[in-house]
């Protein structure tokens, strides 16, 4: 008889118990389902997170690495004329001024990401055997005894030229890294190069490797700049450089009007008529409106971990070098 009383329990009180845990459950269930009002505000956040910019186009997190690599396969073989166009050759200044801000000495370890064309690289071995050069014409001329073998053979050796510096060139790009490759070979570039492929949020280093981590134009082009920040404090040495060259927001109405002109009227034409390539050179116009300015992009690098960071504003805030350690 105890079995039936027991149904006869759950017949007749058991039934309004479950609905009343039902009931007081409702509400969360209602909350975190999709078709709910909290469900729909969840769904519009991750959509938000998992989107992002390409120029002024909205996209997927994912559909903006493939676009972004097409934009420089694209634009790989006629990167260095467009850039000496857009910019009328002002571009080799700001490389130059991002050299002697770095001031590297014999034996630097240097990552340059997003450099697949080579230009920071090249100056960056130039820079290192001017120095050598220097040191080693002080110390000859102190050296009054010298033969001629002696003096020659201090000239021959290239690689000692570089006193133990290297550079590697890491970029996510095949056709860009093929193109710098020629160009090494073209300029007799050969010691204290390296080509990696690689992604600027997950490099393929270990940590604290490098004595100085550059990126010149290429930071607004990576989807996660926090992660590439991030990877870029990792593989350097307590002690590392952080330094970036990227287009910035303009300080001057007058010429932000101009710039603006310029960039949208002007740049695109310049890519359809010499790289048969509008779209790709409207995109890199956009990207550098939507990178953050000056300030915001500072408190970015500090967020990962950098300190000491300072920013110079060069040509009225058009680009700017930023710059961090690892302490």
């Amino acid at each position: 008889m105890a079995a039936p009383r027991s149904r006869a329990l759950w017949g007749c009180c058991g039934h309004g118990w479950w609905r009343a845990i039902l009931a007081s459950r409702l509400p969360v269930l209602r909350s975190s389902c999709p078709w709910g009002p909290l469900g729909v505000r969840l769904l519009s956040q991750e959509k938000q997170a998992s989107e992002t910019h390409f120029g002024f186009e909205t996209v997927s997190e994912e559909e903006k690495g493939g676009k972004v690599y097409h934009v420089f396969q694209s634009v790989a073989k006629k990167y260095d004329v467009m850039n000496d166009m857009m910019s009328l050759g002002i571009h080799r200044i700001w490389k130059d001024l991002l050299l002697w801000k770095m001031h590297p000495f014999p034996g630097t370890q240097l990552l340059d990401v997003a450099g697949g064309t080579g230009d920071i690289a090249f100056r960056f071995l130039n820079y290192i055997q001017a120095q050598h050069r220097g040191r080693q014409k002080r110390q000859l001329r102190a050296q009054q005894n010298l033969s001629w073998e002696e003096i020659a053979k201090k000239y021959q050796n290239e690689e000692d030229s570089l006193g133990g510096s290297q550079v590697v060139i890491c970029d996510i790009n095949k056709e860009m890294l093929k193109v710098g490759k020629q160009k090494a070979q073209a300029q007799g570039y050969k010691a204290g190069l390296a080509w990696i492929l690689g992604d600027a949020e997950e490099l393929p280093f270990d940590d604290d490797k490098f004595d100085v981590y550059t990126i010149a134009f290429g930071i607004r082009n990576v989807t996660h700049i926090d992660r590439a920040l991030q990877e870029a404090h990792r593989v350097l040495k307590p002690g590392g450089r952080f330094l970036c060259l990227e287009f910035s927001q303009v300080n001057n109405p007058l010429i932000s009007r101009l710039y603006d002109l310029y960039s949208f009227q002007v740049i695109p034409v310049l890519g359809e008529v010499i790289a048969g390539d509008w779209k790709s050179y409207q995109y890199l116009v956009e990207s550098i409106r939507k990178f953050p300015p000056q300030e915001e992009f500072k408190e970015m690098i500090e967020d990962a971990g950098f300190q000491k960071v300072s920013y110079e504003s060069l040509t009225s805030g058009i680009v700017a070098i930023h710059s961090g350690f690892k302490l």
